[in-house]
């Protein structure tokens, strides 16, 4: 297995060859794409969680009604 390097410097590293606008708008595209998937999937966990815990009180002042109705 082969581990040389492909570029010499990180300058060289950094252009791409001279594709660096099209590999880092590329790789930043991907990383945004990401962590919006992320953040909104987060969102909308902490969003869930909070509808459950509101229908699991909802659903015990129900009980507790009807306990007493009784």
């Amino acid at each position: 297995m082969d581990l040389s390097f492909q570029f010499s410097s990180l300058g060289e590293f950094l252009q791409m060859g001279g594709y660096a606008q099209y590999v880092w708008l590329s790789y930043g595209i991907a990383f945004i794409g990401l962590g919006s998937i992320t953040i909104a999937s987060i969102r909308k966990r902490k969003a869930v969680l909070q509808q459950i815990a509101s229908k699991q009180i909802r659903e015990e002042r129900l009980r507790q009604h009807r306990s007493q109705n009784q």
